[in-house]
């Protein structure tokens, strides 16, 4: 839930503390809040203007019009007050439908005023922009201030000026008044939006001539901004609607959700009821709460609440669990039901979250029973099986009636069978489905990789691409009518490799000649490959460290598919849009505060992209695309017929109930052509009628299916279309939440925007009107699947193909470098013949090998001359000796060469890597070299790569003298080397000897090799350095004069060696005699 109701006193203590206005704000922090448990003695010691100011008493428990209903005591002393406050404290009352408990007040200084000083203002968001009202007369005969007010709309990123103000809300103000109001509503507005309010009302604002008064307010913040405005809002609590009370139960599944990336939501409507729920996803548990209602279920539901987002077995426990507890506290005549339902889920573990209500179950086997639990389940999705199997047996085990249903059964059937509306049957058909035949394993059409490794990350240039059409300058880009075609290629932003496997899956399925997914982003790590299936074949995709190298890259991608967490999401969309190739951004994340997402959408409009979302799974078009997770796994791609497309579109804000949609449309029609989740928050950056407009304008689409809910208005939109004749295809639409007008108190759904704020945005208003206009609306939403079928007659249905049941293989290595398979050897996209034709050398066939990429010319001579200059030195090195050592013993080749290679690491040929490491690191982190040398120095630590026994700078090591000669002379760039280089003046003023030496002149020059060639990006030069590329160069060439010793020592014919006593130093304890 984004929009939160706070307290009077809150509101009231938010504005004092951060207004900024030349307006005299008076009588701040002058409030005193009673309870039951109140000490007067310490009230009045904490607040002493109690005893001496005449005051106002009212009910602080968001009750609206409390003037009109008699709940305000005005003009009173301190013991006029507590007299009051007998008559009211604890009693019950009833305000409109809700009924409840008088627990709160609020206490404050009377002021006294004119009618003619009383004004209204009130600041409520909206997609567009904020809304501001006025009015002259305010306070509790202001009436219909919608009507009446002033208004002024402050657009997405737009700044209210005093000028505006007086122009525009005060033409009816008092001179003198002015510039007081104006400074006020200014402040006021400004505060409002760094504080992240999404509504604020004060009625009346009494402005006199000693200042500003609030006298009244009400106001709701987003309180998925807490994480922005954390400092400055403090520990907020968020008191329930009045008629409700706040129970800790509600208070421990709230804390549950805040530490969950899951979403855990209970209400408790009636704990006496007889029905309880618990259903996974937002627009499902609305769904069921209507469902109940509609079957006269209303007076003994018990809760709403809802499970979704992939829940640990943990957290699904320990919400089971509670939901138990407080079902078993009170037995009922005619006992009790339990509700397990869901929608078909995208990408929750069924089985998972089903094992932890099965825990719980079993803990609460003997209250369940003692108070006649009877327990119905229906579900699908992901393991959806295995879950269903597992509640069966507990069922069998313990005793407890449980009924279990699949995909089979209509979503919702199961509470006419709790309610003993419909029969319960005895074994209902199983849908069994396995998707595996699908991925064909031969090397037909349908599999187009040709590799069992193939990468398909090398970018390629756009071929059917669909950008938004362009307008004429100053006007925003129109968006493009078509999001998803059969070659649409996407960026996905995050590490979400099970996502990535389910669109790859979709689309082999679909015979795509290419994965749809083109390349990830993930910030926090380098640039790499990631390893995923084709079919039964193992490919690569690239990850990569920014969003610029991603999109560069891969000109052919259009879609971006964001997983960004709920603090990134907004920075990472906004970046997104800075590239033209991006028409359509799915973003993913729940959370997001509704500034930034308007903030979003207003950007999105002016450069013609598309978003889907927040809080979405995205979308579908079957045989083309898909986002994510959208669709769930491949059994429930192939029950729904999803590999190919139908005739029947849908837009629907719920994700998990498009793909109960997708289930639906595909037992009663031919298929969906497109479908797309919009998201629960109240602004989407689509909207209902966006997509619509899409669909009518989409030859292939036949009718159009809406799934709207409780909460905004723009399924009016809808309305006016078929009304204008703009929209003509057959649409069916029905709105969730009908519910919400039978409760006594306001209920928050799962979904952001899930709430009515006045009575045109109810579900059964919508519903009403929709069906007015001629839309065709069911009667609930157990009939929506009869009327889609009653209107689409005629079509044929396709049969599904046979099941082959093929699975996959993981391979038992990957390969990205070689391939021997074809006609001729190939070395990383090169074949033999052309390498020799193109005469790379050893040079280039290593940069092909290692680094994956056919290098500068330069840079092949400089690694051949690497290779050169390290194959040797001498007999009497470590690596040389032992090699000398064990051909003398008359091993082998392999085993001679192996002898002298393990010497090497950090005492011997390690120092390439080492030198490339500390000097790339100085040099990047900023310091001078005199502070590298220093700081080395007082970490008594060696400087790798500088020092030499024999040579100095008096008698120089030709080696890095010809080296040096080369790269100064053909590389673009040498910082490092001259970092270097300037580090080794001042080591050789201390010593002569201490000169930069070949190891440390190959690792240095090496990094500016890799670094400015073109080749690389700066993050994949720094992984060559970490893996040890370096040191390979080092192995590689020294390898040659090994071997050398080797032969050489085997045609000198040299005995087994021996090493002489006089060059070995005794050391031997003394002997010691007792």
């Amino acid at each position: 839930m984004s929009a939160k109701a706070i307290s009077e006193q809150t509101g009231k203590e938010l504005l004092y503390k951060n207004i900024c206005t030349s307006a005299a704000v008076q009588n701040r922090f002058h409030y005193a809040s009673v309870t039951a448990e109140t000490d007067w003695a310490r009230l009045t010691q904490d607040h002493s203007w109690l005893l001496t100011e005449r005051l106002v008493v009212k009910p602080d428990q968001l009750i609206k019009r409390r003037g009109k209903l008699g709940l305000v005591g005005i003009n009173k002393d301190l013991q006029g007050v507590r007299e009051w406050l007998k008559d009211h404290l604890m009693k019950e009352t009833t305000v409109g439908k809700a009924k409840g408990v008088l627990k709160n007040f609020l206490i404050e200084p009377f002021v006294p005023h004119t009618q003619e000083e009383e004004f209204y203002v009130c600041i409520y968001a909206t997609r567009e922009g904020d809304h501001v009202l006025f009015h002259h007369e305010g306070g509790v005969e202001v009436g219909d201030v919608d009507a009446k007010a002033q208004k002024l709309m402050v657009p997405v990123d737009g700044k209210l000026t005093e000028d505006l103000v007086k122009e525009q809300l005060l033409t009816q103000v008092p001179d003198d008044k002015k510039d007081v109001l104006a400074s006020f509503i200014v402040g006021l507005f400004n505060l409002y939006e760094d504080l992240y309010f999404t509504y604020l009302e004060i009625n009346p604002l009494v402005v006199n001539q000693d200042g500003v008064y609030v006298l009244d307010m009400a106001a709701k913040i987003d309180g998925t901004a807490d994480y922005i405005c954390k400092a400055k809002w403090g520990d907020l609590e968020f008191p329930p609607p009045f008629g409700r009370e706040a129970y800790p139960e509600e208070a421990y599944i709230a804390d549950l959700d805040a530490k969950s990336g899951a979403s855990l939501k209970l209400t408790l409507l009636n704990p006496r009821g007889r029905i309880w729920t618990m259903v996974a996803g937002g627009g499902a548990s609305v769904v069921y709460s209507d469902t109940i209602c509609d079957l006269g279920g209303v007076d003994e539901l018990a809760n709403y609440g809802e499970y979704s987002g992939a829940p640990s077995e943990q957290q699904t426990y320990d919400y089971a669990k509670t939901i138990l507890s407080l079902m078993t506290r009170e037995k009922h005549p005619l006992g009790k039901v339990l509700i397990i339902g869901g929608s078909i889920a995208n990408f929750t573990n069924v089985a998972a979250t089903f094992k932890g209500i099965v825990r719980a179950i079993k803990d609460y086997q003997g209250p369940l029973k003692e108070h006649e639990v009877t327990i119905f389940v229906r579900r699908g999705g992901p393991n959806y099986q295995e879950g269903l199997r597992v509640m069966g047996e507990v069922g069998k085990t313990t005793g407890i009636p449980i009924h279990v249903f699949g995909t089979e059964t209509h979503m919702t059937a199961i509470v006419g069978m709790a309610l003993g509306h419909r029969p319960i049957p005895n074994q209902p058909p199983m849908d069994a489905h396995t998707a595996n035949f699908l991925l064909n394993a031969s090397n037909s059409a349908a599999t187009p990789a040709t590799t069992r490794t193939a990468s398909f990350s090398e970018p390629k240039s756009p071929t059917d691409t669909c950008p938004a059409k362009k307008c004429k300058a100053g006007l925003p880009t129109a968006k493009a009518t078509t999001l998803f075609r059969k070659n649409t290629k996407t960026i996905v932003w995050g590490m979400q490799t099970r996502a990535v496997q389910g669109m790859l899956d979709f689309d082999y399925v679909c015979s795509r000649e290419e994965p749809s997914v083109a390349a990830m982003v993930y910030p926090f790590t380098g640039d790499h490959k990631q390893k995923f299936y084709w079919g039964h074949k193992e490919i690569l995709l690239p990850v990569y460290k920014n969003m610029a190298d991603a999109m560069k890259k891969h000109p052919e991608v259009d879609v971006l598919i964001s997983f960004a967490s709920l603090r990134s999401a907004f920075d990472s969309t906004v970046e997104a849009m800075q590239y033209p190739q991006i028409h359509t951004i799915a973003i993913i994340a729940e959370g997001i505060p509704e500034a930034l997402t308007r903030k979003v959408i207003k950007m999105a409009d002016e450069k013609g992209v598309t978003i889907i979302g927040p809080a979405t799974v995205g979308g579908i078009k079957p045989g083309c695309f898909k986002i994510g997770n959208t669709g769930g796994m491949l059994d429930n791609i192939l029950a729904s017929k999803l590999y190919r497309p139908g005739s029947v579109a849908y837009v629907s804000r719920s994700g998990g109930m498009s793909n109960e949609l997708n289930n639906i449309i595909s037992r009663t029609t031919d298929g969906v052509y497109e479908g797309v989740a919009i998201g629960g928050d109240r602004y989407p950056g689509s909207t209902f009628m966006d997509h619509v407009l899409r669909y009518q304008d989409t030859p292939g689409i036949k009718m159009i299916v809406v799934l709207g809910e409780i909460g905004g208005t723009e399924e009016y939109k809808i309305c006016q279309g078929i009304k204008e004749g703009r929209i003509t295809k057959p649409v069916v639409c029905w709105c969730i939440g009908t519910c919400a007008t039978m409760f006594a108190s306001e209920v928050q759904f799962g979904h952001a925007g899930a709430c009515a704020n006045q009575a045109s945005e109810t579900a059964v208003a919508k519903n009403q009107a929709l069906r007015d206009a001629g839309a065709y609306v069911p009667k609930s939403f157990d009939e929506l699947g009869d009327v889609i079928n009653l209107e689409l007659t005629g079509f044929r249905v396709p049969h599904c193909y046979c099941e082959l049941g093929l699975i996959r293989k993981p391979a038992s290595f990957m390969t990205s470098i070689c391939d021997e398979r074809g006609q001729e050897l190939i070395y990383a996209g090169m074949s033999i013949t052309e390498v020799f034709r193109e005469e790379i050398g050893i040079g280039g066939v290593l940069g092909l090998l290692w680094f994956q990429r056919r290098l500068p010319r330069y840079a092949c001579q400089f690694i051949e001359m690497c290779l050169m200059v390290t194959a040797d030195h001498g007999p009497a090195v470590s690596g040389a000796h032992n090699t000398i050592v064990c051909a003398r013993a008359g091993k082998d080749l392999i085993s001679s060469l192996t002898s002298g290679l393990l010497t090497i690491g950090d005492r011997f040929g390690g120092a390439l890597d080492a030198a490339a490491k500390q000097f790339s690191k100085a040099f990047d982190s900023g310091m001078i070299p005199m502070e590298f040398v220093n700081k080395m120095k007082k970490d008594g630590k060696l400087i790798m790569g500088i020092g030499h026994r024999v040579k100095s700078i008096n008698n120089p090591d030709m080696r890095v003298q010809i080296l040096k000669d080369f790269v100064k002379q053909n590389f673009p760039s040498t910082q490092l080397l001259d970092y270097a280089l300037d580090v080794e003046k001042i080591t050789t003023s201390k010593k002569p000897n201490l000169i930069l030496n070949v190891d440390g002149f190959i690792g240095v020059a090496f990094v500016d090799m890799l670094r400015t060639c073109g080749g690389f990006t700066r993050d994949e030069a720094d992984e060559f350095v970490e893996i040890g590329a370096l040191n390979g160069i080092f192995v590689l060439g020294r390898s040659m004069g090994f071997i050398g010793h080797y032969l050489d020592q085997k045609r000198l014919k040299q005995g087994l060696y021996r090493h002489p006593w006089d060059d070995i130093s005794y050391v031997l304890p003394e002997h010691m005699s007792m």
